[in-house]
């Protein structure tokens, strides 16, 4: 297998507050396991800057002027609540965007097998016009509709394992059918959305929600009863996942109480899928994960798996 990496250092630049669990650290960590002889065969490409334009993939351009008119000139400005902008935070946000296209780009034109994209800020809260829970934009969701433009496919299905729901994914295509968005997810836990019955107008929703203290039974189940038929019906030509690793159970916000292991699993079975549905194309983009050994840990799993195939 092919396996894509992109990262870009501006992404360290994206500044939170001192104790903030979204810093520039989470990058690091990454890098050094990556650094490893194991992952030689990785190739590695930086992830380039976006233009805005692919914004509005996702976001309408007055969402996209109040991010830009919100990013300080120094020190640091709220977003929201939790979410925080520095000087570089809008060029960050911005290659974490290219680097999500890059990777759907090289998947699709079968340079690659697969990619993994570890920037930051993450983007599956970020809703269509609303920035939320540590996220600007949804790059998720703007990779899938830039694979619909660029590259002509029907169906994308986006698989995200964050243990916080993607609430700004199921928002952006609560009314799109042509995209399937399957979740696994505490709840109750931030930001409140992900019910079950929460399907989308056309049927295209599938949330599998967790209950604190569940583990990797509760987990493997949910996935094999609604995630995965899910995506063997969608029979998408595309899968991102959107890779959060907080459900580790060293993870500060939640208590999930998976272990590397289960992103290892859950990876080889979204692979199996797209072997026989998507010609095994894969796009990974990194979300949550605020634990530093268990995000190691748990990305690291990830990666080695999508390397194996």
């Amino acid at each position: 297998m092919s396996t894509y990496y992109y990262s870009n250092p501006i992404c360290l630049e994206h500044l939170t507050p001192p104790g903030h669990p979204e810093r520039p650290d989470r990058l690091r960590a990454l890098e050094a396991v990556f650094e490893h002889e194991n992952f030689a065969p990785l190739e590695r490409h930086e992830a380039p800057e976006a233009p805005e334009s692919e914004v509005l993939l996702a976001h309408p351009e007055s969402y996209l002027d109040r991010v830009r008119a919100a990013i300080p000139r120094s020190g640091l400005a709220k977003i929201d609540e939790d979410t925080t902008a520095s000087p570089r935070s809008m060029e960050a946000a911005l290659i974490s965007v290219g680097g999500a296209i890059s990777a759907v780009d090289a998947v699709m034109t079968g340079r690659a097998d697969n990619a993994f994209v570890a920037t930051r800020p993450p983007g599956h809260h970020a809703e269509k016009d609303r920035a939320m829970g540590f996220c600007l934009f949804n790059q998720a969701a703007i990779a899938a509709r830039h694979a619909q433009r660029a590259h002509g496919i029907e169906r994308v299905a986006i698989v995200d394992w964050d243990v916080h729901h993607g609430n700004g994914t199921q928002d952006i295509f609560w009314d799109d059918p042509t995209v399937v968005y399957c979740s696994t997810h505490q709840m109750p836990l931030y930001p409140g959305t992900g019910k079950r019955s929460e399907t989308g107008t056309r049927g295209n929703i599938f949330n599998a929600p967790l209950a604190a203290n569940d583990g990797s039974d509760h987990f493997r189940d949910a996935f094999k009863s609604r995630i995965l038929p899910a995506l063997e019906e969608a029979r998408p030509d595309l899968i991102i996942i959107s890779a959060g690793f907080d459900a580790h159970h060293r993870d500060p916000l939640a208590e999930i109480n998976l272990v590397a292991d289960d992103f290892d699993w859950a990876t080889g079975k979204v692979m199996e899928i797209a072997g026989r549905r998507s010609g095994n194309r894969v796009v990974s983009l990194l979300e949550g994960g605020y634990d530093l050994l268990g995000l190691a840990e748990s990305a690291g799993a990830h990666v080695m798996r999508l390397m194996r195939g």
